[in-house]
């Protein structure tokens, strides 16, 4: 039964302007996050200094001004960021109870070796577990990223089938997943590939029961309103669009192209945001960045 903190959530996804910001760099990520950042990695020895630098960016982010839910609708934390707080509050419930902003969770363990022109996602054997933990701290949602790399039936195929499949067990626990089969924009076939995803996601849809929601998080399609059906489904809460390497001018252009499509940046969220700009500088900067964002998002 979902609480009422994730009724409250789900009718704010559903209605309200904003965008997803994506928080949720781990593991292999978190040097290059860092670096762009302005944090060296002689500034820190091990994992365990690493995530706590990652969360001091994160911290300086969230807790800005700038970021609140008038124009930010939610943020996807990882793990590591889920069992640390934020001012006396878990980092889920700060988002939530202090910000306006709904707590999304990545439960994925990265990416398998490349085969048949894709990556599926690695077993996930303590999902269960991850879910009960994060319906502890009232999290609404969750996100599990595959990635397509060419335009190949097969393989894009499995990458639905595997999402569906776990996004099932995630529903069945009580939370929404965020569907992202992202395309690589430098897919050579990347419109035909995108062809293909819609198919196959189109049909995957289809066959959920009336209650089982989900969200999907796509690359911004070379055809603008293409994936229109998907935004339009019943059992679709929100298409979120990634920046997938796109700077975040290219984003936004490409998103304002795309009606009913909102942003879910990473890269493109924090660029130009540095561990050595003064707080009133680091607040003009973010500010700037959530409003063009923001603006992208509601064309």
């Amino acid at each position: 039964m979902a609480s009422q903190a994730q009724l409250d959530m789900l009718e704010k996804i559903k209605s309200q302007n904003g965008f997803i910001a994506a928080l949720d760099q781990s593991g292999g990520s978190t040097p290059k996050a860092l670096r762009l950042y302005g944090v060296e990695e002689s500034e820190y020895n091990g994992d365990d200094e690493m995530f706590a630098k990652v969360h001091e960016m994160r911290t300086r982010i969230i807790t800005n001004s700038a970021f609140n839910g008038e124009r930010v609708l939610g943020a996807i934390l990882f793990e590591n960021t889920l069992d640390r707080d934020i001012e006396g509050k878990t980092s889920a419930h700060y988002l939530w109870q202090e910000k306006n902003v709904v707590p999304f969770l990545k439960v994925d363990k990265g990416l398998a070796d490349e085969s048949n022109g894709v990556q599926i996602m690695k077993p996930m054997p303590e999902l269960d577990a991850l879910l009960a933990k994060a319906n502890t701290q009232d999290v609404f949602g969750t996100k599990m990223r595959s990635v397509v790399k060419s335009a190949n039936a097969e393989g894009i195929k499995a990458v639905v089938a595997q999402q569906f499949e776990i996004g099932k067990q995630i529903i069945a626990a009580g939370l929404v997943p965020i569907i992202e089969p992202e395309v690589d924009i430098h897919c050579p076939e990347k419109a035909e590939a995108e062809a293909l995803l819609k198919a196959e996601l189109l049909a995957e849809l289809d066959r959920l029961a009336d209650d089982q929601l989900v969200m999907l998080k796509l690359t911004l399609p070379e055809q603008d309103n293409f994936y229109q059906e998907c935004i339009a489904h019943k059992n679709v809460v929100k298409v979120v669009a990634l920046s997938g390497g796109y700077s975040r001018e290219e984003s936004n252009r490409r998103l304002t192209n795309n009606n009913g499509m909102i942003a879910s940046f990473s890269r493109a969220l924090t660029e130009g945001l540095s561990a050595q700009l003064s707080d009133d500088a680091f607040t003009t900067t973010i500010d700037n960045t959530i409003e063009s964002i923001y603006q992208a998002s509601i064309s």
